[in-house]
């Protein structure tokens, strides 16, 4: 015999309703994740990457680079912190990335308070939050956790991580593969106000762009001797050049300026000035007359939510890792 309630739907899809709902709810990442579990879990990872930022201030801002690195292939499992001779961390867009030592010692600490509760995942997606607040000009945001560590890296995945010298349409692409659009792509480049990048990422735009003998038109001439005494013909690839400059230990929208004057030092920072779309999101930043204002904290927190929800593995899916760099 059926049941039915009074709406004339049979119970038995209500119940089914009811529970898929509650299914749904329990995926993916919420706030709150450790209230009871691991309470202290923020104020740990905050006093790691505080640390650090004390004995090298050079070094937290490259979290947020990490984190990216890591939600781009595969999701955001914290697979970049896995080590191994064909590892995401072993690739050449890797090859650079710092601050590992920053997440082992906070997952160190956090195993110690409460042992095999909290991923490496959501380590990482914190600590890249409280690298940007360090800079100081924007809010605390809460970050959403529930985040497993995923099984598997591989540097051949690596192949499609957003690179230095990519197209603006090259990027948008990669970016809508992702689930995020062309402000995400723009906003999240912003993170570039903080930080610094190795002369080896752009000292072709200095000298032979393009096998052309010389500079990157792009480049302000204004600028170009300041970019060839940090990096010179064939000196230091090494060498660590700010991102943001004028401004490059606070987080602002200056980032914006530098592209609109034509001193962004990544060829895939400068070419967001020669998109009509792009252009006019930067516009935007900068607060241009005529167009629909943009703040730049707020949209920040906003797409980093958004990156950090990127095929996220919860439930039962992976594993909570007890040594970030390796599986159990």
């Amino acid at each position: 015999m059926e049941v039915f309630c009074n709406n004339k739907i049979p119970l038995f899809f209500l119940v089914l309703l009811a529970t898929l709902t509650s299914l749904a709810q329990g995926q993916g990442t919420r706030n709150g994740f450790y209230q009871t579990s691991c309470p202290r879990v923020e104020a740990i990872v905050q006093s790691a990457v505080a640390a650090a930022d004390r004995a090298n201030a050079g070094v937290p801002p490259g979290l947020v680079r990490m984190f990216f690195h890591d939600c781009f292939v595969n999701g955001c499992d914290a697979s970049i912190l896995l080590n191994g001779p064909s590892s995401e961390r072993t690739a050449p867009p890797n090859s650079l990335l710092r601050g590992f030592e920053i997440i082992d010692a906070a997952k160190t600490e956090l195993e110690r308070v409460c042992p095999g509760v909290v991923s490496c995942a959501d380590i990482l997606a914190l600590a890249a939050r409280d690298s940007v607040l360090l800079a100081g000009g924007i809010a605390r945001w809460a970050v959403p956790l529930g985040r497993r560590d995923g099984l598997v890296s591989r540097a051949a995945d690596t192949a499609n991580l957003p690179a230095f010298n990519d197209a603006v349409d090259v990027q948008i692409r990669k970016f809508a593969e992702k689930g995020l659009n062309a402000q995400d792509l723009v906003t999240l480049s912003g993170a570039h106000t903080i930080g610094t990048a190795a002369c080896a990422l752009f000292s072709y735009r200095l000298y032979n762009f393009n096998n052309t003998n010389g500079p990157d038109p792009s480049i302000n001439q204004a600028f170009l001797p300041t970019l060839r005494n940090l990096c010179p013909n064939g000196g230091d690839s090494s060498r660590r050049v700010a991102l943001d400059t004028g401004s490059q230990n606070r987080f602002d929208n200056s980032y914006y300026a530098n592209l609109r004057n034509g001193r962004g030092v990544l060829e895939s920072d400068q070419v967001l000035w020669s998109n009509p779309t792009t252009q006019r999101l930067v516009q935007r930043f900068l607060g241009v007359r005529g167009l629909l204002g943009l703040t730049f904290n707020v949209e920040f927190a906003r797409s980093m939510v958004r990156m950090g929800n990127i095929e996220v593995k919860t439930g039962t899916q992976g594993e909570i890792r007890r040594v970030c760099s390796a599986i159990n």
